[in-house]
């Protein structure tokens, strides 16, 4: 079915074998025998396919395509197939209280690598933690995911990030930290760039500078929250300049001295 599929995707894009194999990175014989069904593609091959079409590696190794119909093939052709306005209903399962006010769900470490399989599934989310914060609005969606790593100082490992749900994200404004599930990696959080009018993509950037940023397709984007706050467990550490530590030091100094006219007095 992958080779079938690779054939397909090739002639409704109106390319050649020898194009097609060119742009991989393959003799041409290497390619036909995987259209053919002659050899299977490694994982790599396969990644720079997906990559190529615009499509996820899921479905280009588990969709049969000749069963596309024209309205199937038409988000492929545009290469972003995933709805990133919104304008479908986007699953969203939620806890409410004795009120049937919304509550914010809380993912656990031990939950976070289910996530990804979960988030739709209301066996799932109901059995999750639930907390509420009353100065949110309750005209939204929140939901706190906990974070790994350092590459977003202050925001240390172990704490928790509380997002707003963000139904269209076309409207993501570049510069926007956001808690984005992905199917790939899962839960990251990061300053995010929109770039899905020129590429498709939201740009992910870090608060560290040891961290480059990465480009995430929108087709492997499965949610995105924007940033509220977060829970911590320690103090985030606060870098002082030697300048903000002199004047610091000369307002005590100048404390001490009216203290000590005070108590002359």
């Amino acid at each position: 079915m992958i080779g079938h599929n690779i054939k397909l995707l090739r002639k409704r894009a109106k390319r050649s074998q020898e194009e097609l194999a060119q742009e991989l990175g393959l003799t041409r014989s290497s390619y036909s025998g995987y259209e053919n069904g002659v050899a299977e593609p490694n994982i790599l091959t396969l990644n720079n396919v997906s990559k190529l079409y615009g499509i996820t590696l899921d479905d280009l190794v588990n969709k049969d395509f000749s069963k596309f119909t024209e309205v199937d093939w038409s988000p492929v052709d545009k290469g972003v197939y995933t709805d990133t306005k919104g304008s479908k209903l986007r699953v969203l399962m939620s806890v409410v209280d004795h009120n049937n006010e919304e509550l914010i769900e809380m993912i656990p470490q031990a939950a976070r690598a289910g996530y990804v399989s979960g988030y739709a599934d209301p066996d799932y989310i109901k059995v999750l933690p639930t907390f509420s914060l009353p100065f949110l609005s309750k005209e939204k969606k929140y939901r706190s995911f906990p974070i790994e790593g350092d590459s977003m100082p202050p925001v240390s490992h172990g704490s928790f990030v509380t997002g707003e749900f963000i139904q269209n994200w076309n409207l993501i404004k570049s510069g926007t930290p956001c808690i984005v599930v992905t199917k790939n990696d899962g839960i990251v959080f990061k300053i995010v760039n929109n770039l899905l009018d020129s590429d498709k993509s939201l740009q992910m950037c870090s608060t560290n500078p040891l961290y480059p940023p990465y480009m995430v397709h929108a087709n492997d984007i499965i949610e995105v929250w924007k940033f509220v706050n977060y829970i911590a467990k320690e103090l985030p550490d606060v870098q002082v300049s030697e300048s903000e530590l002199l004047q610091s030091v000369r307002e005590i100094q100048r404390e001490v001295s009216e203290l000590k006219h005070l108590v002359r007095k």
